[in-house]
């Protein structure tokens, strides 16, 4: 009897309803989400994630790679990171890894202020992301609040876990590096592990990308979050920006002639326009998210009609106050 009864309670509940319309028409779902990042301004907020990433990349790779470096072999460590920065900055990885170990040669020369100049910078990227978080999720500010002292001290939580992270796929990879490097005698033959070591590297990769977006999207917006919604999210972020960045990797090689046109500038645009890229895609797998509540609340694809009052109210919300006052 008490199996029936939780039978019929699961039948009750009936989690995954909601989710029909988006079966039946994930086009349709699509262009609504589209519709509704445009509505929220949602390039003009990937322009500032993308500006303040800028600034906070290379402190945050000094940091980590320097906190690492007492604990993982330096080459090992670098070749990692140049690794999974070519995902983030396609064609650009080599560079920033050549600062980061001509930083890493001199590091002696780094005082305490300058530390702490680093951290500072390293968590301007999270703050701002949280606050575009903020108008993405502007539906959630009339249910949820968040002391600013979390607000303020989150960055530096994610920062931390970001180096664990880092930690971790560092020993996995070379881990899976070693294995690449063994062979398997069967049935008379002699067969190489390194594609099998290629294929895994790669899958850690995109496990990897796609378990950080599921997080960002878990801990940025304020309020819990389901994780199937975050998991949602993150999946439609990692796949769009695969696709991205292969086009990019292919544009950059053959067709870009971005160096003729800024010179000593290329290496700052190229990654500007790959962080903006990235930014935008962040965003939007947020406003799937979004999108995908509202589904779950009423049931409905299509936005209300009076979101943009909404929207506004929510820019201003999230306005310094003394624009607050002049407005």
């Amino acid at each position: 009897m008490i199996l029936i009864r939780a039978l019929q309670l699961l039948m009750k509940r009936q989690p995954f309803t909601h989710a029909a319309p988006l079966l039946r028409h994930p086009f349709r779902f699509a262009w609504e989400a589209a519709k509704s990042f445009r509505a929220n301004q949602g390039l003009l907020l990937a322009g500032a994630v993308a500006y303040y990433a800028l600034l906070s990349i290379v402190p945050l790779m000094i940091v980590s790679v320097i906190a690492l470096s007492h604990v993982i072999d330096q080459e090992m460590l670098l070749s990692s990171v140049g690794r999974y920065l070519a995902w983030l900055l396609p064609g650009q990885s080599t560079a920033i890894v050549g600062e980061l170990s001509n930083f890493l040669a001199h590091r002696d020369v780094m005082g305490p202020v300058l530390v702490v100049t680093m951290i500072f910078f390293s968590s301007l990227a999270f703050t701002v992301l949280e606050s575009a978080m903020a108008v993405i999720f502007h539906h959630r500010k009339a249910h949820h609040s968040r002391h600013f002292l979390i607000s303020a001290v989150m960055p530096y939580i994610y920062i931390l876990c970001l180096c664990i992270g880092l930690l971790l796929v560092t020993l996995v990879a070379g881990a899976l590096q070693l294995i690449g490097q063994e062979s398997v005698e069967l049935f008379g033959r002699s067969w190489s592990l390194s594609g099998v070591s290629g294929v895994l590297l790669y899958l850690l990769g995109l496990g990897g990308e796609i378990f950080m977006l599921t997080s960002l999207y878990l801990v940025m917006p304020v309020g819990r979050l389901r994780l199937r919604h975050a998991l949602l999210g993150g999946v439609t972020a990692a796949l769009l920006w695969e696709v991205t960045r292969r086009v990019l990797v292919l544009y950059f090689a053959t067709l870009s002639q971005v160096n003729v046109v800024y010179g000593s500038l290329t290496t700052a645009i190229v990654v500007l326009l790959s962080l903006e890229i990235a930014a935008t895609l962040v965003l939007f797998g947020a406003q799937v998210i979004a999108q995908y509540e509202r589904l779950d609340r009423t049931g409905r694809i299509e936005a209300p009609v009076d979101q943009g009052p909404e929207i506004i109210s929510a820019a201003v919300s999230e306005a310094p106050s003394e624009w607050r006052h002049r407005a």
